[in-house]
């Protein structure tokens, strides 16, 4: 059978995640339409008769403001050294930039094995397209180019197809029923983080890390209490909202999905604590799970 990882790359909010939970046909990574919304690299288990994909969904590549951006970078330079295929996704509904030349002068991948998507066509003009294309195609002569529109699952099957094509013969790395690699706790906090994202707007939702704080998970139902971690004092404000109410929708949205997860009943506190400039600060990186580790 073949098997092997594969690394999923752009820039932010090109549709990395979207691609990598059409693959998979589950969510596995949160999607939202803020950029940088993933900070880890994730792995989505695909699994057939015949293959066993890895795929590491990756944060997006940009020019960092914080040390946070700079572990994010780095997390994604790491896997692209660290994988048997590359997956390069372009949205393809934007022209040739600044941030797709700061991509490919740090990015550091061949093209013997790469794959790029030029993911949400259908917001494209064909030549507007084909210019993008012939750009990266001074690059990357060798590569696979694929058109997609991941949130649709267009052409998801041809990218399968081609990782497998370009991989080797392997063992399963997992049980075949395995999807990720990332604990329950993992999930929770990136379930309450994507409603955090998806109702806040402007600056504040890059500024917020989810800390568990506890779970009882032999209680009925389970008890989760998390602390939402703001720069802050005024952002904190913005987060409980008047009388409280933002954070209680915040925390309504996120039980619901957290009960999907876990299958079982969930009752969900959420608290909101200041840490100034966190984002710049290596032991706050760290315990909240956003520094990059070597092997």
């Amino acid at each position: 059978m073949k098997s092997g990882f594969v690394a999923i790359l752009g820039r932010p909010n090109v549709g990395k995640s979207t691609l990598l939970n059409a693959i998979i046909n589950q969510k596995v990574s949160i999607v939202t339409d803020k950029s940088q919304t993933t900070r880890n690299n994730i792995r989505g288990i695909y699994n057939s008769e015949d293959a066993q994909i890895i795929f590491l969904d990756t944060p997006g590549i940009h020019k960092p403001r914080q040390k946070l951006g700079i572990e994010m970078n780095s997390m994604a330079y790491s896997a692209a050294h660290e994988v048997d295929v590359a997956i390069l996704v372009v949205d393809a509904s934007k022209p040739f930039g600044v941030g797709d030349n700061y991509l490919l002068e740090h990015l550091d991948i061949h093209d013997d094995k790469l794959i790029i998507l030029f993911n949400k066509i259908d917001l494209a003009r064909i030549d507007k397209v084909e210019a993008l294309k012939a750009e990266y195609r001074k690059t990357f002569n060798k590569a696979l180019f694929i058109d997609t529109v991941a949130s649709e699952g267009f052409n998801v099957d041809e990218v399968i197809k081609a990782v497998i094509s370009l991989l080797e013969e392997g063992p399963r790395y997992y049980p075949v029923d395995a999807v990720t690699d990332k604990d329950e706790i993992f999930q929770i906090k990136e379930i309450i983080r994507e409603k955090v994202l998806k109702t806040l707007k402007d600056e504040v939702p890059h500024s917020i890390a989810v800390y568990m704080e506890d779970i009882a998970w032999e209680e009925s139902p389970i008890h989760i209490r998390a602390t939402l971690i703001v720069e802050k004092d005024s952002q904190k404000g913005i987060v409980i909202g008047a009388n409280g109410k933002r954070i209680k929708y915040i925390g309504s949205l996120a039980r619901k999905d957290i009960e999907r997860l876990l299958h079982k009943h969930v009752y969900l506190e959420l608290f909101v604590k200041v840490q100034e400039d966190w984002r710049n600060d290596n032991s706050s990186l760290e315990e909240y799970g956003y520094k990059y580790k070597k092997n």
